[in-house]
């Protein structure tokens, strides 16, 4: 591990501490700006690292491992999202908005399309590798993961790809979508399906 992944490792304690510095701001001094600090330090501080962190290291589709020397993005890039994981209240409020969740994902790079109608109990692992189309319906407990990890050779494979929903796509509750799985155009996915990595439906 890199003196940077260990660095990140920190990140999410980082917001902690930033969120909770910001709510003792706003309950000694009410204003909009305490408001805003709170708000900033929870949702905006994680995007911008994670834009910046992008533009240096992008996360590459494919193979890699995580045990080696050299640095690997989707590492760091998985520490600055992991306070959402964390804490899925955090997003589950903004799935209470129409349309917020969307323009949240399109932040952090995902390409999402219009009317999409997302649960509050959704689990999205990787933000920004997703792509979404139009009228898409995400049911409750629904899991994408754009990334696996898996021992191998005494190091840990670590495989990236983006999740691909077309239009008019269904996903009912409990489903599972591993990286690389393409839901096509007009497609009913079943409650609890397992789609694996690269699988298409």
């Amino acid at each position: 591990m890199t003196v940077l992944s260990k660095i990140l490792l920190f990140f999410p304690t980082l917001v902690l501490l930033l969120t909770g510095a910001a709510i003792v701001y706003l309950a000694h001094s009410p204003s909009i700006f305490s408001i805003l600090a709170v708000l900033l330090s929870i949702y905006g501080l994680p995007v911008l690292v994670y834009r910046w962190h992008q533009w240096v290291y992008p996360v590459r589709e494919g193979i890699s491992y995580l045990q080696g020397k050299e640095y690997s993005p989707w590492w760091g890039s998985h520490q600055i999202q992991t306070i959402y994981i964390a804490i899925p209240a955090l997003e589950a409020v903004l799935r209470l908005i129409p349309g917020v969740f969307s323009i949240w994902l399109r932040l952090w790079g995902a390409k999402v399309g219009r009317n999409v109608y997302w649960t509050p109990g959704l689990e999205i692992a990787d933000r920004g590798l997703i792509e979404i189309g139009d009228r898409v319906v995400i049911g409750h407990r629904v899991g994408i993961y754009s990334h696996v990890i898996k021992p191998r050779k005494q190091d840990l494979m670590l495989y990236v790809k983006k999740v691909k929903i077309g239009n008019d796509v269904f996903v009912g509750a409990g489903s599972h979508l591993g990286p690389g799985v393409v839901i096509a155009d007009g497609t009913f996915v079943p409650a609890a399906t397992n789609l694996y990595p690269n699988q298409q439906a």
